[in-house]
């Protein structure tokens, strides 16, 4: 097992942090990470995301969401071909600060056989985390 952990304080109300996350159709415009991000929200729908970690030709996964609480917490599992081999449980989740600042972590728990031989896009996962979440800060508090 593997774990990328990241966090960002951002100076914005939690509900406009949540906003711009599930803005899904302005993704393009900020988000280095994810290009692309579709589906419903709602737990046991699948997803469809391109992620573009820095140094890959970047791919499109198809989770599912496991978890959906509405302004808080999105949590959803991907797997790379069969189960078991190199499975990933991203989460968001956002707290309230207080009224003006919000603290957004986002992480990723790693299983499977192959995970050991990751440590390359791992490394490149984790960078990419974190272009996401000052992306994200800096988009989000340009609005406020």
């Amino acid at each position: 097992m593997k774990e990328i952990y990241t966090e960002i304080e951002i100076n914005a109300p939690a509900g406009a942090v949540w906003s711009m996350l599930t803005d899904f159709d302005r993704f393009p415009q900020w988000n280095p990470f994810m290009k692309r991000f579709s589906g419903n929200l709602q737990e046991g729908a699948k997803l469809e995301i391109f992620i573009n970690p820095p140094n890959s030709r970047g791919m499109t996964i198809k989770p599912e969401i496991l978890e959906y609480e509405p302004g808080k917490k999105l949590r959803w599992l991907g797997v790379l071909g069969v189960r078991r081999l190199f499975d990933g449980e991203h989460s968001w989740t956002t707290e309230e600060i207080n009224e003006d600042k919000t603290l957004f972590i986002q992480k990723e728990v790693f299983t499977g056989l192959l995970v050991p031989l990751g440590s390359g896009l791992l490394k490149n996962t984790a960078t990419g985390f974190e272009m996401m979440n000052q992306a994200l800060k800096e988009e989000t508090e340009k609005e406020q």
